[in-house]
């Protein structure tokens, strides 16, 4: 490795002081280093190019906007939690610079998740825009506490017209999140399906979905007031009603550099999950 970039949360200061230190740690070893807030999307995708890493410093919402940075390159991502779940970052504060080295001197692995793909379509135009998501793609009400009806169809085939706050669309890693909270299933960070899930629905469909890979999920909006579609949480975009969101797999993935052996997903998920 010669070049490491640092995201970090701009609002902690425990990240702002811990990228300073990193910084130093990286270029006494002889390493180009660069670092910019994790908020800061085309600063942070003009440094990118030709990196080895990128460190992540905060919880998974910064790992997030750090890979809306990478995508669609093949860098990857090692992430240092100073959230409160932190299911894809990798490393503690107090391991950070040891484990750091190790990865440095090449005895990581990589672990490769996959991408949705989002393409919206706004109401009364052809345009389309087109949107990466590592954890989920949203499809909700806006500020008026009402809910929406969205029809569903999977592979142009209908499903049904969910009476809901919305519906979510996630990854296996997103499984975790918003969709989980959602009463949605957890599944293996490495499973290739996606969860179709509806946000407190009422007198209509209630049950969750898990899609194959090869899934093609369309949503269109129908709603007197404005809704809203959220790309991992902090893409967010008004919509009207009309609007067309297709959502299926990129063929772009990310990649996160780790240390820790790939088995300890189910010890570390059970106490995440209880707050541990």
């Amino acid at each position: 490795m010669k070049k490491i970039g640092i995201m970090y949360h701009p609002m902690k200061k425990d990240a702002v002081k811990l990228t300073a230190e990193l910084e130093k740690f990286l270029k006494g070893q002889g390493l180009v280093a660069w670092s910019c807030s994790a908020w800061e999307n085309e600063l942070a995708c003009s440094k990118v190019n030709g990196s080895d890493l990128i460190l992540s410093i905060g919880g998974d919402g910064t790992i997030l906007r750090a890979a809306q940075a990478v995508v669609p390159g093949k860098i990857p991502i090692t992430g240092i939690n100073l959230g409160n779940l932190g299911f894809m970052t990798e490393l503690s504060v107090k391991e950070a610079k040891d484990k750091i080295g190790n990865l440095l001197a090449g005895e990581g692995w990589l672990d490769e998740r996959f991408l949705l793909e989002a393409e919206l379509t706004p109401a009364n135009t052809r345009e389309k825009r087109r949107f990466h998501a590592l954890n989920d793609v949203v499809v909700a009400r806006g500020a008026i506490v009402r809910v929406i009806h969205v029809e569903a169809s999977i592979d142009n085939q209908p499903l049904t017209t969910y009476k809901a706050d919305g519906v979510i669309v996630a990854t296996a890693t997103g499984s975790t999140g918003y969709a989980y909270a959602a009463g949605g299933p957890i599944l293996h960070p490495h499973a290739k399906e996606m969860v179709l899930a509806p946000i407190m629905p009422h007198l209509s469909a209630s049950y969750c979905l898990i899609l194959p890979s090869t899934s093609k999920v369309r949503l269109c909006v129908q709603a007197v007031h404005p809704a809203s579609l959220s790309i991992d949480g902090h893409t967010n975009i008004n919509i009207e009603s009309g609007a067309v969101i297709i959502v299926k797999h990129s063929r772009d993935t990310i990649r996160f550099l780790r240390i820790h052996p790939e088995a300890e997903f189910y010890n570390s998920l059970e106490k995440r999950l209880k707050g541990k």
